[in-house]
């Protein structure tokens, strides 16, 4: 059994009510969901959260509600750690019915960059790849580069984020974008999951601890979880690339 599971709460300081926001006609929240759906792979959809109106968008997907606890819900809780109550809610339901997790799909209500096709991709990779704990999405960024960054200090002077001697001798540095080879982030669109890496989450590699130790590439582009408003148009583009409509067309 591959179950999916889509997390998002009510509350969001930096973006109030950014889960519900119109992309295309639709809530957020809205997309991570319709790809579940149109997975191959995946044979049920849970969304964990606090949020009456996102309870009303996942059933009208046909998804299972699980209740996320209070204490998940504030500004300070980790997404991984609500990622690990909904699984082990998942977990028992299934197993009063005799299922068992091959794997489980994470996903979260903010990030649209999504689609049915990733999905299985990921649980394609992990089928054929047993030595890997997971597979995630990523999205090629080399303008963002840990060469470029930057840290402002107390002298109000911008200071290198990382060390230069890091990349190697700094006489052989520059400031291409590319110098420093491919950099991928995993753009949070989705990641497959093995069950022993939401058992033991102290075991995985930060920041996303979920992912376990071994994690693979599922290759997107332009992927990004939604924080700011200024990220919509840019979310738009992709959905039409990718062959998403708007609502009513």
């Amino acid at each position: 059994m591959i179950p999916a599971l889509m997390i998002g709460r009510e509350g969001s300081t930096g973006f109030p009510g950014k889960n519900l926001y119109p992309v295309l006609g639709r809530p957020l929240c809205a997309y991570p969901l319709l790809a579940a759906k149109q997975s191959q792979g995946v044979d049920r959809v849970y969304v964990s959260t606090d949020s009456p109106r996102i309870k009303e968008i996942a059933r009208e997907h046909g998804a299972e509600i699980i209740e996320r606890p209070p204490e998940l819900c504030t500004a300070a809780a980790l997404g991984e750690d609500a990622f690990a109550h909904g699984y082990r809610v998942i977990r028992d339901r299934l197993a009063e019915v005799g299922h068992t997790l091959e794997m489980i799909v994470l996903l979260f209500a903010n990030v649209a960059t999504v689609t049915g096709e990733l999905i299985d991709q990921g649980i394609e990779i992990l089928r054929n790849h047993p030595e890997f704990d997971s597979a995630t999405s990523v999205s090629r960024y080399n303008m963002w580069s840990p060469l470029r960054a930057r840290r402002l200090k107390e002298d109000g002077c911008l200071h290198p984020f990382v060390p230069f001697e890091t990349f190697g001798d700094p006489a052989t540095l520059n400031c291409d974008r590319d110098s420093q080879g491919d950099v991928y982030f995993a753009d949070m669109g989705v990641s497959v999951v093995r069950p022993h890496c939401l058992e033991h989450l102290e075991q995985g590699l930060l920041p996303q601890k979920w992912m376990g130790q071994k994690i693979a590439p599922i290759h997107s582009w332009g992927g990004c979880d939604v924080d700011y408003e200024w990220q919509i148009p840019g979310v738009e583009y992709w959905l039409k690339k990718h062959g998403i409509e708007p609502a009513g067309v």
